[in-house]
């Protein structure tokens, strides 16, 4: 009955998505057993690798002339690639920042008896490849037979340490099966490489320096204009039957480029390793001078401490991390690695080790969107880090935003803004705004309430309220300046609008009056109000400090926000009883996605613009996820009504659609809608949702996931400074269970069928409201 249920939920979605299901069901790996050739670039994001510092695609050790997108990136390492529209006009960004791809330093070049072995041109059998997400490591196997007819056997597996993330190795064994020859290896360090999404088709290294010797080879390149530095570093080990083989080598350096050429003879059985100790190295935390021989040190520390010993360290490191990040889902695989697989690559993505950086909507996995930091990180990603890391790494989070304080004042100074406004950038590297489409650019101004919003988070979920006095106000203070200004009165309503805007729903553009950003742009006036009665108490010396620092008229500057909180326009439709998403939303003609031949979907892949713009389908949650943030001041009847108007309409082409949607179906007890969303959202580039997974994965909405069954299933909140759970079950789910910190607590939470088991794994009591009951929970469990 539950599989007759799981399989008809995912056959009607396939129905209407373009979904690709070929990836084994696995609660711990994803297989892929079968060489889908078709499927490559797919494959090559899903299976990618990251440590928090540096990161990659799948791309094939060996030779792969087919189609593929090679790539290896390093955390903060970008180029300012000048836009190419747009870049003349006052206010709009001159480049577009994006993360490198960086030297590829997985390559092994492989010839036997003169032949490339190129696994495009042979015919490829008992093909596996694993990414084991338990222990970190991707692993790979196949038979191939060459042009000439010779089979080789393969077997290969590698992983970008946790545990010293300056480091990487590779093991990547081949057997001769049907042939006596010689096998030439030439592992290799390639810098000179270029981006796909390069605007004018520039490479953006330089080469500074390359070495090579018998074992080892590095290569230090530096990027145009930003001048970061970069060493990348290997060392190769070859064996035959276990025996170390210390063949003549042949060395090949040239302009970015090291590489080691051995030949090794072989016979039909004999199995030859190759082990590559890799390091990268960047000038983010060395100085330049230092590089090499940095690079030198991680390569040895490497090789010195082996292979094996890497990995069971690798594997102690992921153990550590899935001991407080992992949910357990009982009785649902499809949904068990779905979930597994968006907390493994959130962490291989930003570890929060370091201030400096935060988390592309790509991550390690492709260069679209630059690999830049976006909205998403503060209402999406924020709240995962909050519960499942220490808290010093959600306030890195919240640290990065405040160093970049000074930028987005003057982001908002080059718009026309003054007076200490501020516009966080929806897309950067370093503060400065550089996104190069004017829509969002000029008009997605939510995200300076996203920023705020997730101060606000911190301190609801954290107790932290001294925060505010020592960097929060600054920050809502310039924000709340940026509103006062880009609102206007209108003497016709008599009431503030707020025009020519793009809220979060992007197939939208330049509407007045967007409900969202509205409501969020009134709630940040609100919550400014309330931490400088706050900071002016608690911290009054600090008060004083900071309002004489960005010159704060308070008397001035608050009179007008209290008006604009008073009289500010908020378009409703009140036959319907819905907020409306903007002015004229129901003048558009009025259709139902169910109603759409799936052929038309993705809308973005098989509509032109013009046609997406004047239609009334929704991207992403827009008026749903202004109430999936301030979901206390609505009745459920008004949330319902909402829901249930715009659920239907809502084409779920952003990535950070569906979690929402789950959170606000399971608080209204929609179980099944709720279920289908969280597949979604889950298993969103492992079943290919959206068409577009082989640009690289959906980092940031993976956080979404974890969303989705804490607060949605969970029914995880905050009231009051009290933790809260009203929790749902999926019917087809045995049991789920994840785990939380909480001011010093840690929680472990169980939910089943029958009851809901909390486990307090601190010395410290807590008090819990669950499923409307309050607990005083010691160190023993509750079961309600």
């Amino acid at each position: 009955m539950q599989l007759g249920y799981i399989n008809t939920l995912m056959a009607t979605l396939s129905k209407n998505i373009n979904m690709k299901n070929y990836l084994i069901h696995d609660e711990w790996k994803i297989i892929e057993n079968v060489f889908h050739k078709a499927h490559n670039k797919i494959s090559e994001s899903i299976f990618s690798l990251g440590n928090g510092r540096f990161g990659q695609r799948a791309n094939f050790e060996e030779n792969f002339s087919g189609e593929t997108l090679l790539g290896n990136y390093v955390a903060g390492v970008y180029y300012p690639d000048k836009t190419r529209v747009g870049w003349w006009k006052n206010g709009y960004p001159e480049y577009f920042a994006k993360v490198l791809n960086a030297a590829n330093w997985t390559g092994i070049k492989i010839e036997i008896d003169g032949e490339l072995f190129d696994l495009n041109k042979c015919e490829v059998t008992d093909f596996e490849r694993v990414l084991d997400m338990k222990n970190g490591f991707l692993e790979r196997s196949f038979k191939a037979t060459l042009v000439s007819g010779k089979i080789v056997k393969v077997q290969a597996k590698r992983f970008c340490s946790i545990a010293d993330d300056e480091c990487a190795a590779i093991r990547y064994s081949i057997t001769p099966v049907n042939f006596d020859g010689n096998i030439s290896f030439t592992p290799f360090i390639d810098a000179d490489v270029i981006n796909e999404d390069s605007n004018y088709e520039e490479k953006f290294w330089k080469g500074i320096e390359e070495k090579v010797d018998a074992e080892t080879g590095y290569v230090l390149v530096e990027t145009l204009k930003t001048e970061f530095q970069v060493a990348t570093g290997m060392k190769c080990l070859i064996y035959k039957n276990g025996e170390r083989v210390k063949e003549s080598t042949q060395h090949i350096k040239q302009d970015k480029y090291v590489g080691i050429n051995m030949d090794v003879p072989a016979s039909d059985g004999d199995e030859l390793v190759i082990l590559k100790y890799v390091a990268n190295v960047s000038s983010m935390n060395y100085p330049k001078p230092d590089l090499m021989e940095q690079c030198h040190k991680a390569v040895s520390r490497a090789a010195e401490t082996g292979f094996d010993q890497m990995l069971e360290d690798q594997a102690k490191a992921w153990a550590e991390i899935w001991k407080w990040s992992d949910i357990v889902i009982e009785g649902d695989v499809a949904a068990q690695q779905g979930i597994r697989f968006n907390i493994f690559q959130l962490y291989q993505t930003y570890t929060g080790e370091d201030a400096r950086l935060n988390i592309g909507p790509k991550g390690f996995t492709g260069e679209k969107y630059g690999g830049s930091t976006y909205w998403d990180t503060e209402a999406y990603c924020f709240p995962f880090y909050l519960a499942t890391a220490e808290e010093k790494v959600a306030r890195n989070l919240l640290i990065y935003r405040y160093k970049q304080l000074d930028k987005a004042i003057e982001n908002a100074a080059k718009l026309g803004f003054k007076d200490g406004a501020a516009l966080f950038p929806m897309v950067t590297m370093n503060g400065e705004e550089c996104h190069n489409e004017w829509e969002i650019t000029f008009e997605e101004i939510h995200r300076n309430g996203a920023i705020a919003y997730a101060v606000h988070d911190y301190i609801r979920y954290t107790g932290d309220k001294d925060y505010l006095c020592d960097y929060g106000l600054e920050l809502l203070i310039a924000i709340a300046r940026f509103w006062s200004q880009r609102v206007h009165f209108s003497e016709h309503k008599q009431q503030f609008v707020m025009h020519g805007v793009t809220g979060p729903n992007e197939y939208e553009n330049n509407v007045n009056n967007n409900w969202y950003t509205s409501t969020i742009a009134v709630w940040c006036l609100k919550y400014t109000l309330e931490a400088l009665d706050y900071v002016r108490a608690k911290a009054p010396k600090k008060f004083e400090a900071l309002t004489e620092k960005i010159k704060f008229y308070e008397y001035t500057e608050t009179n007008r926000w209290k008006s604009i909180i008073d009289n500010m326009y908020f378009p409703v439709d009140e036959k319907l009883g819905i907020f409306l998403q903007q002015d004229n939303y129901m003048d558009k003609e009025q259709v139902l996605v169910k109603d759409l031949d799936p052929v038309n979907l993705p809308l973005t892949q098989k509509w032109s613009w013009d046609r997406i713009l004047r239609s009334c389908f929704i991207k992403q949650a827009d008026v749903l996820q202004g109430i999936y943030f301030f979901e206390e001041d609505y009745d459920e009847d008004t949330i319902r009504r909402n829901f249930d108007f715009y659920e239907p309409r809502t084409v779920h082409e952003s990535s950070l659609s569906p979690c929402v949607h789950v959170v606000l179906a399971a608080l209204l007890g929609r179980e099944e809608k709720a279920y289908e969303m969280y597949l979604r959202t889950s298993r969103l580039d492992l079943d290919d949702y959206n068409n577009d997974t082989e640009d690289g994965l959906h980092i940031t909405s993976m956080a979404g996931t974890w969303l989705a069954v804490v607060k949605g299933f969970g029914g995880m909140r905050i009231k009051d400074g009290v933790l809260e759970f009203n929790t749902m079950i999926p019917k087809n789910w045995k049991a789920f269970q994840f785990n939380i910190r909480f001011r010093g607590h840690l929680l472990q939470v169980r939910v089943s069928h029958n009851n809901t088991e909390i486990h307090n794994l601190s010395n410290e009591p807590i008090a819990l409201k669950v499923n409307g009951k309050l607990v005083n929970l010691t160190s023993e469990v509750a079961s309600v």
